[in-house]
C-alpha cells in the first residue's frame, strides 16, 4: 500500500534525512587511503546516536552493520570490515539510514579516493546528474515510470550499464515502502504520483554490463564484469509545487523550497573524524560540482 505522509510525518522525517546526511558527510570526509570500511562504519553508528537518531540498517533482513560500504566494483550493501582498506584511486559507494520517531530517513553518496581515472569519475559525476534528473522528474500527476525514464537517459547517453535487479523506494514509517522506483522507463507508467508520496531515488550505474551478482556473504552486490560501479540517493516528497529533497532543512516549519540542493548544500563537518587533518584532495564525493543542478 502506498502512503502519502501529512505536514507532522514529514518534519520527522526531514529530521531522519538530516542526520543521516550529516553522518555521511563524515564518513566521506574519512575515506582516505588506510581507513578500514570497519571504521567508516564506527563513525556512521556514532554520528547518528550523538544526533539522536536510530541506525535503520542494524538486524534489517539480517544485516549486520550500521552502513553499507562499497567499493570499486561492488554496486550495493557491501559489508563493512576491518580486513577492507581504502587505497588511492577507489571509490566507495556509502549507503545509510536513520530513524527519528518511528520514520525512517536514506539516502547515499559516492566518495572518491584520492585519484581515478576520467572515465571513473565520469561516471560518479554522470550517476548524480542521474539523480538530479530522477529528482526533478517527480511530478504530482505524473507517474513513477517518469523518475526511471529520466534516469535512464542519462546513462544512455553514456553507455553505462543501469542495474535493473535493485531499485529505488517508497520510505516513510517502513525502509522500503510501495512503491518500487526502478532506475530505468518507459515513462508515463507505473504508479500515478500523489501529494505526500516519499520515495527513496537512487541510481546505480556501472561502467560496464549492467548485469550483478551477489558474493558468498548474501549481501554484497558486485558487478559481473568486475568493473566499477556508482550510487547515490535522496529522500524526496513529492508537493504541489514540485519535488522536496529532505535533510537539508527544506521541509520546515518556516516554509518549504523545491529542487536539488547543489553540492554548497551538502552538510560539512565541523571536524575531520578521529581528529586527523584531511589532505586536500584526498577524498570527495561528487554532488554536482562543475555544473548545474
Amino acid at each position: 500500500m502506498i502512503t502519502c505522509k501529512g505536514r507532522t510525518e514529514l518534519l520527522k522525517m526531514e529530521r531522519a534525512t538530516k542526520i543521516v546526511q550529516e553522518t555521511l558527510a563524515e564518513c566521506v570526509a574519512a575515506c582516505r587511503p588506510g581507513v578500514t570500511t570497519e571504521e567508516i562504519d564506527r563513525i556512521a553508528a556514532d554520528g547518528i546516536r550523538k544526533r539522536g537518531g536510530k541506525a535503520a540498517f542494524p538486524g534489517y533482513r539480517g544485516y549486520p552493520k550500521t552502513i553499507c560500504s562499497s567499493v570499486n566494483e561492488e554496486v550495493v550493501h557491501g559489508i563493512p570490515t576491518t580486513k577492507r582498506k581504502l587505497r588511492d584511486g577507489d571509490i566507495v559507494g556509502l549507503d545509510l539510514g536513520a530513524i527519528v520517531d518511528g520514520y525512517f530517513g536514506d539516502a547515499a553518496r559516492t566518495a572518491i579516493v584520492g585519484e581515478v581515472p576520467a572515465a571513473v569519475r565520469e561516471l560518479v559525476k554522470d550517476t548524480w546528474r542521474a539523480l538530479v534528473a530522477g529528482v526533478s522528474a517527480v511530478r504530482v500527476g505524473g507517474r513513477i515510470g517518469d523518475i526511471g525514464a529520466a534516469v535512464e537517459a542519462v546513462a544512455r547517453a553514456k553507455g553505462y550499464g543501469v542495474v535493473r535487479e535493485y531499485v529505488g523506494h517508497g520510505i516513510g514509517t517502513a525502509l522500503h515502502e510501495e512503491p518500487q522506483v526502478p532506475n530505468y522507463g518507459p515513462g508515463g507508467k507505473g504508479e500515478i504520483i500523489r501529494e505526500g508520496m516519499t520515495l527513496a531515488i537512487e541510481p546505480m550505474f556501472n561502467l560496464g554490463t549492467p548485469k550483478v551478482r551477489v558474493g558468498p556473504d548474501g549481501w554484497t552486490v558486485r558487478t559481473a564484469d568486475g568493473k566499477p560501479s556508482a550510487h547515490f540517493e535522496h529522500t524526496v516528497v513529492a508537493t504541489i509545487d514540485g519535488p522536496i529533497v529532505l535533510g537539508f532543512g527544506r521541509f520546515s516549519a518556516d516554509g518549504l523550497v523545491t529542487g536539488v540542493p547543489d553540492e554548497t548544500e551538502y552538510p560539512v563537518p565541523a571536524a575531520p573524524p578521529r581528529g586527523e587533518p584531511a589532505a586536500p584532495g584526498e577524498a570527495r564525493a561528487f554532488s554536482g560540482e562543475g555544473f548545474e543542478a
